[in-house]
């Protein structure tokens, strides 16, 4: 019976009976970003009435199917978790990811102690540095990281060479990576020096390592890369390695930031 039923839950459409992708009813209960939830499917972290599930789309109905998320079981009539939010000012040599096999620590780790279960907004590489949100708010990560929302963030880029007209211009236009164009950055010099320029470039989409990767394309090797702003969240008075909560406030601002708002 249990099998039938997580047949019936992987194959239904959303609109069945109130079905829902389980990456959506995941993040919407606070247990990891739709991304995260994505991967753990893969991985086969993931339960439904007993049945690993390892591969998408997979579909679920609130009230009705039992899932279990790395041992921990959701129950059928689980109250979603307290929201929290947090920022931090990411050190080098920090990973964005809830475990990491060569033990370096994680962004989660400078948090305070918790009882939800949190998530990085996105990601930054280990050499990067800079703003990084962590929350359990689904909707809000969704938001922040979905390129439709066109939420800008601002980085501050230290590149090999001076960086020449024609190519901050390429970098406005877009630049193409795998085949498509990027969206365009906004892009202002800070500091031109000998063998070295410094950059402001603030970025709408958010495709993996994409200031890195297209400054490369122009010639130029990234020696220090590090976000300074999310929308209107700011680094002012947050040292490397320091965290704070965001208040009710910020978290407003961040949903109202970009094209849409917040997407139910």
């Amino acid at each position: 019976m249990k099998k039938n039923k997580t047949s019936r839950s992987t194959k239904r459409p959303e609109s069945d009976g109130g079905a829902v992708r389980i990456q959506k009813y995941l993040a919407q209960v606070g247990i990891a970003s739709r991304r995260a939830v994505e991967e753990m499917v893969l991985l086969g972290q993931i339960e439904v009435n007993g049945q690993p599930i390892t591969k998408l789309p997979c579909f679920v109905t609130p009230g009705e199917d039992e899932i279990v998320v790395e041992g921990r079981r959701i129950g059928k009539r689980r109250r979603a978790e307290e929201k929290v939010y947090f920022l931090l000012n990411k050190p080098r040599n920090v990973v964005c990811t809830s475990r990491d096999p060569q033990g370096r620590r994680t962004a989660i780790d400078f948090l305070p102690p918790i009882r939800q279960r949190v998530y990085t907004v996105g990601r930054l590489d280990a050499d990067s540095t800079g703003l990084i949100l962590l929350t359990n708010d689904g909707e809000l990560t969704q938001h922040l990281t979905h390129p439709s929302g066109e939420v800008p963030k601002t980085y501050i880029v230290a590149v090999d060479g001076s960086v020449e007209e024609e190519q901050l211009n390429r970098l406005k236009r877009g630049v193409y990576l795998d085949g498509k164009r990027t969206a365009g950055a906004g892009v202002k010099i800070e500091h031109r020096g000998p063998g070295k320029t410094l950059l402001r470039i603030t970025l709408r989409e958010g495709r993996n390592r994409e200031i890195r990767r297209m400054l490369v394309r122009l010639g130029h090797q990234v020696r220090r890369l590090k976000r300074v702003a999310i929308g209107p969240i700011t680094d002012k008075g947050l040292g490397v390695g320091q965290v704070r909560s965001l208040s009710p406030k910020e978290v407003g601002e961040l949903r109202k930031t970009g094209q849409g708002g917040t997407r139910g």
